[in-house]
């Protein structure tokens, strides 16, 4: 089972839903780094379980415990190996799925691939281990800011409710303002009267997380198989519930004609070292390889699959029967994801950023 991801800046996850403890170890955190725990616990704070009524009711501090690679406030190089400990667990909740395959759940495919599975929670499938990720992504950023670069994701669709104009357009301070995560205020009150609603009829709902990255130089990705997109789409697609990814124009660039799509060079303002484009239909990246625009990727996030509504289902011997499903669940996966869909981002781009560094592409 393959539970570490990164090249450079690597990050190993451990745990499961209703253990101990979630928690990870990070190598490759560059030394000398001003550790601010508080920032840590913030960015944790973000996807934490019972922060809104749109949100499960389970109730955790989701308190970080770091545990090696840190001195006097500073990264010292060495491993940062950390626990989140797990302290609302409801494993009686799960008893009548002991043995019953929930719909779309990793519960078969887990079974079939280890014979054993923890039905608790999900055990190692629940969405619970991104606590590890957003830990990392934590650290990441704590570097990332360093060298200027900053992440920002947002929700910016649920279900048929989507924004209709582009990130360059919204106040991407906001986001943070509401339960939704979305910077429009209008859009995200409806958003989340529909997810109220679909919680009260014991249903789920999905959508799209856009993610906008800001000051990433030119140069960062690998040809042949190490593109920035791919690794970019290998993280987000990585994060439980999510189904596609696109970066740019994606699937829109279909639409148009060469000539159309192309970003057409220019010389920087600025007048500083390199060039820019007049569009960014590119979304930042070309040839596998960052071009110094604003990187822009969304990810579409599907209904959670564990839903409030009775369904029709085979136990572990092939046996039809029903299920009718309990313990605390989200509506709506989009709220807490906007902060893991950050976390995977800055992993990514500092992993690329110190191989790109190793060849003296950067600064």
């Amino acid at each position: 089972m393959r539970n570490t991801f990164g090249q450079i800046f690597t990050l190993t996850t451990f745990g499961e839903s209703h253990g101990e403890a979630i928690g990870g170890v990070v190598d490759g955190m560059p030394a000398g780094i001003d550790i601010d725990i508080d920032f840590i616990q913030e960015e944790l704070n973000k996807r934490r379980p019972g922060q809104s009524h749109i949100t499960t009711a389970r109730q955790e501090a989701d308190k970080v415990e770091l545990l090696s690679g840190i001195f006097e406030g500073k990264s010292t190089g060495a491993p940062i190996g950390f626990i989140v400990r797990n302290n609302n667990q409801k494993s009686q909740d799960y008893e009548s799925m002991r043995c019953l395959f929930r719909p779309s759940h990793a519960d078969y495919t887990y079974y079939n691939k280890y014979g054993v599975r923890d039905y608790r929670g999900g055990g190692r499938s629940s969405a619970r281990i991104t606590i590890s990720r957003c830990v990392a992504g934590a650290l990441a950023k704590l570097v990332l800011k360093k060298v200027g670069i900053t992440i920002r994701a947002y929700t910016s669709q649920v279900a048929e409710i989507a924004l209709d104009k582009d990130y360059t357009q919204y106040d991407l301070i906001m986001t943070d303002k509401n339960a939704v995560r979305c910077p429009d205020t209008g859009k995200a009150e409806e958003m989340e009267r529909l997810i109220e609603q679909v919680k009260a009829e014991g249903d789920t709902v999905g959508g799209v997380i856009t993610c906008v990255i800001k000051g990433c130089p030119a140069g960062l990705g690998e040809p042949e198989f190490g593109k920035l997109h791919a690794d970019l789409g290998a993280a987000m697609l990585s994060i439980n519930a999510a189904k596609g990814f696109e970066y740019g124009d994606g699937f829109d660039s279909t639409l148009k004609r060469g000539s159309r799509h192309n970003d057409i060079f220019k010389s920087r303002k600025d007048n500083a070292e390199g060039l820019e484009t007049t569009t960014n239909h590119s979304g930042g990246i070309q040839g596998g390889i960052s071009n110094g625009q604003d990187i822009f990727f969304r990810v579409a996030f599907k209904p959670v699959a564990t839903v409030m509504k009775e369904q029709p289902t085979v136990d572990t011997n092939g046996n039809a029967t029903t299920l009718k499903a309990t313990g605390r669940h989200d509506p709506c996966v989009l709220p807490r994801a906007v902060p893991i869909v950050e976390a995977m981002a800055a992993i990514t781009i500092l992993d690329h950023y110190l191989i790109a560094k190793t060849v003296k592409i950067c600064p």
